[in-house]
């Protein structure tokens, strides 16, 4: 009587602890269970996305507000088009500025939502034409190394040697 107590508390124990590694595993993964009220779609275009990824979250002043639903890419405009899912609570204006941001110095991306003052509201399903791409560190640590060597290319004059 006494074991099979014990085998029974052991179970319940590593079930929990299963439960728990769940989810936490759907947490890391975005894949948690928040609900979108109400949700609407916008589309956005980007000359460059970065690691921007579907179900990436969508923040307005740091709140989450919405999901990226679908990327691809556009083979008329040569751009990345996205896809977001908007809670039905928050509208944004038409001049609403839309931009891929980076969580920490090597987090996720997410896009981020800037609005602007317009009087009129985004309706569901248009384009936020206002986009800026994200910003690729490769390519500043490319533009930073060439510019300094162009800097220190031949303009210096030889020093003089000493006497």
């Amino acid at each position: 009587m006494n074991r099979s107590r014990i085998d029974l508390g052991v179970g319940i124990f590593v079930a929990i602890g299963i439960l728990a590694l769940l989810f936490l595993a759907l947490k890391v993964g975005n894949l948690g269970g928040e609900t979108l009220r109400d949700a609407y779609e916008l589309t956005a275009n980007f000359d460059n996305i970065g690691g921007l990824k579907a179900r990436a979250p969508v923040k307005a002043s740091g709140v989450l507000v919405g999901r990226v639903t679908d990327i691809h890419y556009d083979r008329e405009k040569f751009q990345a088009h996205v896809t977001l899912k908007i809670d039905g609570r928050y509208r944004f204006p038409k001049d609403t500025f839309a931009t891929i941001n980076t969580s920490g110095l090597l987090g996720e991306q997410y896009l981020g939502l800037e609005p602007g003052g317009d009087e009129k509201d985004l309706a569901p399903g248009e384009t936020i034409t206002k986009t800026q791409s994200a910003v690729v560190l490769e390519k500043l640590i490319s533009r930073f190394m060439f510019d300094k060597a162009a800097e220190g290319g031949g303009d210096k004059p030889a020093a003089e040697p000493a006497k």
